[in-house]
C-alpha cells in the first residue's frame, strides 16, 4: 500500500492528506484559510488547513484573480511568537517548498505587512508586501536531513503575518544536486521561459515537478529590459529530448528567442543578490539549419571578460537537433542587477539562441540551536498543550515564547518559563540535560515526584519549583550548583532535612509550606535569606528593601568616588522657553556670541529661518551661529522646538548642538561648524566646479545621513520626525562625513499613534504628497524626502527645476521615474561621475529611491531598510573599485582558469574559481 503523507500543523493537531492519481505522489498543496478539498484547473489537489487552531482566516476578493486557493488566507497576531506549518518529508530527498502571499487588504487597514519567513532555524526571506493585488512567491530547493520540516512566520514589523498557500514538491534523481547541498539551500531568484507565447507561466502538468517557469513576455518593473533590437521569438511542435540533469519541461524547450542581429541582451533584478548562486542556461536547436549554416555564440557578462573565450554550438554540444544542452554554473558570484549578453562569433551565420534560464541563490543553512533535540523530546510529553506546539527551532530565528536563548552562533537555551502551564507528572528529565540553563521556572503546576539531579546544569542561578506537589528529599547536588542564587521550593510535599551544604550557600532559599521539611544543623552563613515559616513573604520584602537601599547608597558612593564632571552650567533661559531651560546643554551670553563671530562678521549661510555666521570660541572651537530672523510667535516656537529636540538627541550623524542664546531680542542657536558646507553645494552648487564628489563618496554621504534619520525614527522615544529633509540640510565636516541639521520644523510622534496631525510645513520638491493632502505626518514623510535626496545624489539635479527635466516636468521624482521604469538608468546619471561607478550599485539606489517616493506612505520602506540598501550598494561599489584597481595593475589572469565547473568549497565565503566559459564547454 502506498504510504500516506501527512502534515502536522504546529500550534494545532495532526491530520492526514490523501494523494490522488491526478497528481505526482508526494505533492502537498495547502489552501491556507480554506474550508474544503478541491482540485484546481491544472489537476492539483488542494487541502485546507482548517484544523489549524491558531490565527484567523479571511476571505479576499482581488481583481482578475479567479484561482480558489488565493481567495482565502490565514493570518496571525503581530506578536513575539512564530507560527509554523510542519510537514512530513522523506529524508535525504530533494524538495521544492513554495509559499505565496496575496494581501488583498484582508484586514481593511491598507497597512502593507512586512514579516519574516524561515525554514526551520534558517531565515529564508523577509516578506515585504507592496501591492494589494500582487502575489508574492518564495521558493526554496533543499535536501532533507530530518523526517519533518517547519515553515514559520514571525517578526512582523508592520501589519500581520499571513500566508495564502504552502506547497511541497519532491524531486527525484540528481535534479539540483550540488556539492554544497548539506551547507546551503537554493533560493529561487529567476526561472524564465524565453520565447513564451503568452504571459502565463509554464507549470504542472507540463512540468511534472510543478516548477513555475515565468514568461519572458511578462511585464513588470525591471524584468528582462534592455532587449536588443532584432530579438525574435521562435517555436516548434517537434518533441524535444529533455532527459538531462534538471529536466526542464518540453513545453519550455519548444520555444526560444534568437538574436537575428547577432546579439541577445537582457537585464533583470535578482532577488536576494548580490551573492553566490547556482545558474543554468537551457538550449535546444529548434530551427532547421542547412549544412552550410552554423550557430555559434558566446556568453558575455559585464566586468567578466574571460567568459567570452569559449563558444557554444548547440547541436554539437547536445549531439543533435531537438536535444537539450544545459551548461551549468554551480558556484558563481552574481550582482543584484544582472546584465548579460549572448553574442554570435565571427564564423557563425546565425545569431544566438536561448530557451530558458534558471538562477538560484545559495542560502546558508543554519544548523540550529544545540538544545534542539533535547527540547523536542521534552515537548513530545505535552504534545496537546498550547505552549508545546510553536514549531521550528526553539531559538532561531526567533525563540519560542517560553524559552530564552543566548546569542551564540549556535545558541543554547538559558531560561525556561513554564509557570502555571498545567504540567503534570515528574519534572521532565530533559531539563537536566540543558547544560546552558540559567533560569528555570516551573512554579504553579501539578508536578509530582522527586526533584531531579541538576548537576549537569552548572550555570543554574534561579530555580522556581514552588506551588507544585513535589515529594521526597532535597538532593544534596543542589549545593554543587556554584552560581545558584535563588531556590524557591515552598508549598510542596517535600520531606527530610535541608542539606547543611545548601544552607551554607549564599542564596535566597524559600522552603515554607513543606510541613515535613526541616532545617538541619545551625551552620554559619554569609548574606543568605532562609524562609521556612509563615512570615517568609514579609522577610523577603524586608530583604528586597534592604538590598535596594544598600545598592542605592553604593551608587551614590561610586558617583562621588569617580569624581564625575559636573554638568555644563545652565544660566536660565527666559520664560518663553519654559521647561526647555532645564534640558539645554549650554546657554551662551550674547557677548560671547559677539566675540566669537567678531560682531557677526562672516556670513556662511542663510535661508527662511535666518542667517548663519562663522564663529570661533576663545578655546579655538569653531562654531556655526544661527540667528533666527523672525521674532514672531511662530519664530519663537520654532526656536523653542529646536532647542527642545536638540537638547535630548545625540548622534554622530546629527549636527552637534552646543547651546543657545536668547538676549537682546534675538533667538540664537549654536552648533558645531561643518567645514565643507552642504550636500546641495557639492551636487549642483558652486563647489561642483572645483571637484565633483565620486559615486562612492555620495553613497557614504547617503549612509551617514540615513543613520542620522534612522536614529531619529527608532532611537528616540518618542520618535522624532524631521519634516524638512533636503540636500541643503545635510552638512559635511572636514572629512566629508555627513550630518543632518535643522530641526526647527521637526515633530515628536505620540507613542502609539500612527501619525501626527500637523499644519503642512516643509520644502517644495521634498514634501511628501500624502502628508500635503492629508496633513497627517508620519516617519514615512521623511522617507519620501530622503528618496528625493537619493535621486539628487544619482543625477546631480535639483529637486525642482524649470529647465532640467524637459517640457511639462519640473519635479525630479516624475522625471527620474520615467527613465527608471523604462530601464534607462543612464538617462539620469550625473555626467560628472564620468562612468566611474558600478551600474549595479546605481540601480540598487535608484530602485530604492523609487520605493521611497511611492505615493502612499505604507508602501514606502522604513529608514532601517533604506540604510541597509545603501550599505549593500556601498559593498558593491567598493568591490568594483578594488577590481578596477586590480585591472589597472600588471596582473596575470591565467590563474582564473585553474578549475573547471567547480567553485570555491564555500560559496558563501570565497570568490568562485569557475570561469563561465569553461562551464559552458564542460556541461555537468
Amino acid at each position: 500500500m502506498e504510504a500516506r503523507p501527512f502534515l502536522l500543523l504546529s500550534l494545532s493537531v495532526l491530520f492526514f492528506m490523501y494523494p490522488t492519481n491526478a497528481q505526482m505522489p508526494g505533492f502537498v498543496s495547502i489552501d491556507c484559510g480554506g474550508k474544503e478539498n478541491f482540485t484546481d484547473d491544472i489537476g492539483i489537489e488542494w487541502i485546507p488547513d482548517d484544523q489549524f487552531n491558531y490565527g484567523e482566516t479571511a476571505n479576499i476578493v482581488v481583481a482578475n484573480e479567479t484561482q480558489k486557493q488565493y481567495m482565502t488566507l490565514r493570518h496571525f497576531p503581530a506578536d513575539n511568537r512564530k507560527y509554523c506549518y510542519t510537514l512530513n518529508v522523506l529524508t535525504r530527498t530533494r524538495y521544492l517548498v513554495r509559499t505565496t502571499f496575496l494581501y488583498g487588504n484582508f484586514d481593511n487597514n491598507n497597512v502593507y505587512p512586512k514579516f519574516d519567513l524561515s525554514l526551520g532555524a534558517t531565515h529564508w526571506s523577509t516578506i515585504v508586501i507592496s501591492d494589494v493585488n500582487t502575489i508574492e512567491v518564495r521558493e526554496l530547493i533543499f535536501l532533507t536531513s530530518f523526517p519533518t520540516i517547519s515553515v514559520c512566520l514571525s517578526n512582523a514589523t508592520t501589519g500581520k503575518p499571513f500566508v495564502s498557500t504552502l506547497e511541497l514538491r519532491p524531486f527525484n534523481g540528481s535534479i539540483y544536486y550540488t556539492d554544497y547541498e548539506n551547507q546551503f539551500f537554493l533560493s529561487t531568484s529567476a526561472r524564465i521561459n524565453f520565447g513564451a507565447d503568452s504571459d502565463a507561466p509554464v507549470r504542472y502538468p507540463d512540468d511534472p515537478f510543478d516548477r513555475i517557469w515565468e514568461s519572458d513576455s511578462l511585464k513588470k518593473a525591471n524584468y528582462l529590459v534592455d532587449v536588443a533590437a532584432g530579438t525574435k521569438k521562435i517555436s516548434t511542435i517537434m518533441p524535444i529530448d529533455v532527459n538531462r540533469n534538471e529536466r526542464p519541461p518540453q513545453k519550455v524547450m519548444q520555444t526560444a528567442v534568437v538574436g537575428t542581429s547577432g546579439v541577445l541582451t537582457y537585464r533583470l533584478n535578482l532577488d536576494g543578490f548580490p551573492g553566490f548562486g547556482w545558474a543554468c542556461t537551457y538550449f535546444a536547436e529548434i530551427e532547421d539549419l542547412s549544412p552550410s549554416e552554423t550557430r555559434k555564440f558566446r556568453l558575455v557578462l559585464p566586468g567578466a571578460p574571460d567568459i567570452t573565450k569559449a563558444a557554444v554550438n548547440i547541436q554539437e554540444n547536445a549531439q543533435g537537433k531537438d536535444r537539450l544542452y544545459e551548461p551549468g554554473m554551480p558556484n558563481i558570484s552574481l550582482p543584484f542587477i544582472l546584465s548579460f549578453q549572448f553574442q554570435k562569433t565571427s564564423d557563425s551565420s546565425r545569431g544566438p539562441l536561448l530557451s530558458a534560464m534558471e538562477i538560484n541563490k545559495y542560502l546558508r543553512i543554519n544548523d540550529g540551536s544545540l538544545d534542539g533535540t533535547v527540547i523536542s523530546n521534552l515537548v513530545s510529553h505535552y504534545s496537546a498543550a498550547d505552549w508545546a506546539q510553536e514549531g521550528g527551532d526553539p531559538c532561531l530565528p526567533v525563540p519560542w515564547s517560553w524559552v530564552q536563548c543566548n546569542s551564540d552562533p549556535r545558541p543554547r537555551i538559558v531560561s525556561i518559563f513554564l509557570s502555571r502551564k498545567n504540567l503534570t507528572g515528574n519534572v521532565p528529565l530533559e531539563l537536566t540535560k540543558l547544560t546552558g540553563l540559567v533560569e528555570l521556572l516551573l512554579d504553579g503546576n501539578s508536578l509530582t515526584g522527586p526533584i531531579p539531579d541538576f548537576a549537569g546544569c552548572g550555570n543554574l542561578k534561579i530555580i522556581h519549583l514552588e506551588d507544585n506537589q513535589l515529594s521526597g528529599e532535597l538532593p544534596s547536588s543542589l549545593a554543587d550548583l556554584h552560581d545558584l542564587k535563588e531556590l524557591y521550593l515552598q508549598n510542596n510535599s517535600l520531606s527530610g532535612t535541608v542539606p547543611i551544604s545548601l544552607l551554607k550557600k549564599n542564596l535566597i532559599l524559600n522552603y515554607s509550606g513543606n510541613i515535613n521539611l526541616h532545617k538541619g544543623g545551625n551552620p554559619r552563613s554569609h548574606m543568605k535569606l532562609i524562609i521556612g515559616s509563615s512570615v517568609g513573604a514579609a522577610m523577603l520584602l524586608i530583604a528586597i528593601i534592604a538590598s535596594y537601599l544598600f545598592m542605592h547608597k553604593g551608587a551614590e558612593k561610586n558617583y562621588k568616588e569617580e569624581k564625575l564632571p559636573p554638568p555644563l552650567p545652565v544660566h536660565g533661559l527666559v520664560s518663553s522657553l519654559g521647561d526647555v531651560a532645564t534640558e539645554a546643554s549650554h546657554f551662551f551670553a550674547f557677548s560671547e556670541i559677539e566675540d566669537a563671530t567678531k560682531n557677526f562678521e562672516r556670513k556662511i549661510g542663510s535661508g527662511g529661518f535666518g542667517v548663519v555666521y562663522y564663529g570661533k570660541m576663545k578655546d579655538g572651537k569653531e562654531i556655526a551661529v544661527k540667528v533666527l530672523t523672525s521674532n514672531s510667535y511662530q519664530g519663537k516656537r520654532e526656536f523653542s522646538n529646536e532647542v527642545t529636540l536638540l537638547s535630548r538627541i545625540h548622534h554622530r550623524n546629527l549636527v552637534q548642538f552646543l547651546g543657545c542664546c536668547q538676549e537682546e531680542g534675538k533667538n540664537i542657536l549654536v552648533y558645531e561648524y561643518m567645514h565643507n558646507g552642504t550636500l546641495k553645494e557639492h551636487l549642483y552648487g558652486p563647489l561642483t566646479r572645483e571637484r565633483s564628489i565620486s559615486w562612492l563618496k555620495r553613497l557614504e554621504i547617503a549612509e551617514d545621513a540615513a543613520k542620522g534619520i534612522e536614529y531619529l525614527h527608532t532611537g528616540c522615544v518618542p520618535t522624532i520626525i524631521h519634516r524638512d529633509l533636503k540636500s541643503s540640510n545635510i552638512l559635511l565636516d572636514k572629512h566629508m562625513r555627513a550630518k543632518v541639521s535643522d530641526f526647527g520644523l521637526s515633530k515628536l510622534a505620540v507613542d502609539g499613534a500612527a501619525h501626527v496631525s500637523s499644519v503642512v510645513r516643509g520644502t517644495v520638491g521634498y514634501l511628501d504628497p500624502e502628508y500635503y493632502a492629508s496633513q497627517q505626518l508620519t516617519d514615512k514623510s521623511d522617507v519620501y524626502s530622503f528618496g528625493v535626496i537619493l535621486l539628487e545624489l544619482i543625477s546631480g539635479q535639483e529637486a525642482i527645476s524649470n529647465e532640467s527635466f524637459g517640457v511639462n516636468c519640473r519635479n525630479i521624482v516624475q522625471w527620474a521615474k520615467t527613465h527608471i521604469e523604462s530601464g534607462d538608468i543612464q538617462g539620469i546619471i550625473d555626467p560628472l561621475l564620468r562612468n566611474e561607478f558600478e551600474i549595479q550599485s546605481v540601480w540598487k539606489i535608484a530602485e530604492k529611491a523609487m520605493m521611497c517616493v511611492q505615493s502612499h506612505g505604507n508602501m514606502r520602506p522604513s529608514m532601517v531598510e533604506v540604510l541597509k540598501e545603501v550599505q549593500d550598494a556601498i559593498l558593491i561599489e567598493r568591490g568594483a573599485e578594488v577590481r578596477r584597481e586590480d585591472n589597472s595593475g600588471d596582473m596575470s589572469r591565467g590563474s582564473i582558469h585553474t578549475s573547471i565547473n567547480i567553485g570555491s568549497t564555500d560559496p558563501g565565503v570565497a570568490e568562485p574559481l569557475v570561469s563561465l566559459d569553461e562551464s559552458i564547454v564542460h556541461p555537468r
